[in-house]
């Protein structure tokens, strides 16, 4: 299971986290956001290791903005979370690996996911909120077996210490991450770093047990 730690803004916590080796790093380019990345210096993004996959976070940003962003950070990857369609993504997907997101409730449509195959390389199921991600709430996870598509999927939205356990049980053969942010923080943009040693630990251990049975 991959591991995403998203809203990172802090150089010193940044270090911090990249020391845990998680595999994708987030970093949101969207003003309203509490986690908005603002003044980061360009070589705390340049020197994190290359194993790691840098992903900027976007809002319905435009296409030259995000191109002038994935040159000056040198990201490795793009999280699209506002109303991109299909092709806006398809844009992108070669020269980064693509994750779009979608908020998901009771209700959603997954029909309309059927445009995105072929444009990107991964989904983002968030919950579905009137902000862009962060809110630190979950949704139904039993609605995942309404999804049939073969793009693999991290799952997002309220991940916690405390449903760790619960994460165990989704057996989707597309559920490739997760993605952990606002319930491992002391402060908005800020990681409990303990915090996220027990999930990591926990995380890996989920992923030992499956290759021994």
């Amino acid at each position: 299971m991959k591991i995403k730690v998203c809203g990172l803004r802090d150089p010193q916590n940044i270090e911090q986290v990249v020391g845990l080796n998680p595999d994708y790093v987030g970093f949101i380019f969207y003003g309203p956001s509490p986690r908005f990345v603002a003044e980061v210096p360009v070589e705390t993004l340049n020197t994190l290791p290359l194993s790691i996959i840098k992903t900027a976070v976007l809002v319905n940003e435009a296409a030259e903005n995000i191109d002038a962003l994935i040159d000056q950070f040198k990201f490795d990857a793009i999280q699209l979370h506002g109303n991109e369609n299909a092709e806006f993504c398809a844009e992108f997907k070669g020269k980064v690996t693509v994750l779009k997101a979608f908020g998901l409730n009771d209700s959603f449509d997954f029909e309309q996911l059927n445009a995105y195959v072929d444009k990107v390389d991964f989904f983002l199921f968030d919950t579905k909120t009137d902000i862009h991600g962060g809110s630190g709430k979950t949704f139904d996870w039993g609605i995942l077996n309404k999804y049939q598509l073969d793009v693999p999927f991290f799952l997002s939205g309220g991940i916690s210490l405390d449903n760790l356990e619960e994460i165990k049980k989704i057996t989707h053969p597309q559920f490739y991450g997760v993605d952990l942010n606002s319930r491992f923080e002391t402060a908005p943009g800020l990681k409990n770093i303990e915090k996220l040693k027990a999930a990591f630990t926990a995380l890996k251990q989920f992923d030992t047990n499956e290759i021994r049975s």
